[in-house]
């Protein structure tokens, strides 16, 4: 009934195909509003299960679904919303292996992640493939939106040539995030993909969205494409980068562990140096036995490296790995070099001791 939309604006949304990476804070409201407006096809990347701190504000995920895969859980959701919609769904991590054939599979892509590596590997595979990027970013009280589309305007790089540095800028389930902040950012996500569709209005492409939940202010700035971009400079000339975890100062992989290799790990009696890098009040909620408190920040003034010993092995957790992870960056660029982090975090271990 929309002028501007019309029977061709909606035959137009029933044949599009959009992949939103992620089904989180960000991907829920833009996955559920996509579907309640007859998008022909969803595809949704994850790899991450339901765990209940997710439900204040992962709103396509409930009670039920807790220990689910997200991707399940979505597509459940979007059926039960809309069920003449196709849901793709893709249990996977986000790498430079997989990126570039799963995007040519869809027409707009929307970054609903939350961490600096996937969100540089997410624009870097758009600008070769000359997709369009919808682009969220959510902190504590405060938003971002934007459409990136090198064809048209600049990229992602163009406004963060350089990630911060590790550390500075916390994920949601480190840092917290208003749980209805993600539906205001969501739903710019949703209505620019709808525009970007239907061919109405003008899209965010060379604007970014600023809100600020805590004044109930909102703005619009203009990004200039940069002509010294390493990326949509050259479009043509494009290539993916080798290590994006690296290149954001996070090179945890190799030095991961799982809960239950931690587990028997301690059940064995090996020697070794469990230590919490979360806040007093985490630590006050919950822990692994044998553990020691050394939250994150003095792992970059040096107050940790005084505590730990160079000769035993270390074992680093948090809530999800996040932390932990820049906490081993750190030790390791101070010679530690017998040091591992949990994969998952307590999150992870309280899971493996609650299922056995």
């Amino acid at each position: 009934m929309i002028p501007e939309v019309g029977t061709l604006g909606q035959r137009r949304i029933t044949n599009a195909r959009v992949l939103c990476v992620g089904a989180g804070g960000l991907g829920s409201p833009v996955l559920m509003y996509l579907a309640a407006a007859g998008v022909g096809t969803l595809g949704i990347i994850d790899c991450d299960v339901v765990d209940e701190s997710n439900l204040q504000r992962q709103i396509i995920h409930g009670h039920s679904d807790i220990g689910r895969k997200k991707i399940e859980s979505a597509r459940a959701k979007i059926q039960e919303i809309n069920p003449d919609v196709s849901v793709e769904i893709h249990d996977m991590r986000l790498d430079r292996e997989n990126v570039l054939e799963l995007f040519s599979r869809y027409d707009i892509i929307v970054d609903g992640t939350d961490n600096f590596g996937t969100r540089y590997l997410i624009n870097d595979a758009c600008v070769i493939l000359n997709k369009p990027c919808v682009w969220g970013s959510i902190y504590r009280f405060d938003g971002q939106a934007s459409v990136f589309w090198s064809e048209h305007g600049p990229c992602y790089r163009c406004l963060h040539p350089t990630p911060p540095p590790k550390g500075m800028v916390p994920n949601c389930a480190e840092g917290g995030v208003l749980g209805s902040l993600c539906a205001t950012i969501g739903s710019i996500q949703a209505t620019e993909t709808i525009k970007l569709i239907t061919g109405v209005g003008n899209v965010l492409v060379g604007s970014v969205i600023i809100y600020d939940g805590l004044e109930m202010d909102m703005k619009k700035i203009s990004v200039e494409r940069d002509p010294k971009c390493v990326v949509c400079a050259d479009a043509s000339a494009a290539q993916l980068m080798d290590d994006y975890e690296e290149f954001c100062g996070v090179n945890s992989f190799a030095s991961e562990i799982t809960a239950q290799e931690l587990a028997q790990r301690i059940s064995s009696g090996e020697d070794f140096q469990l230590i919490d890098v979360r806040e007093p009040y985490e630590w006050d909620e919950s822990r692994i036995e044998g553990a020691i408190l050394i939250p994150q920040a003095e792992f970059y003034d040096g107050r940790a490296q005084l505590k730990i010993s160079l000769h035993r092995p270390v074992v680093l957790y948090c809530h999800l790995g996040v932390r932990s992870a820049h906490a081993l960056d750190a030790l390791k660029q101070s010679g530690f070099s017998q040091v591992s982090h949990l994969y998952g975090g307590i999150v992870s271990w309280d899971d493996y001791v609650r299922n056995g």
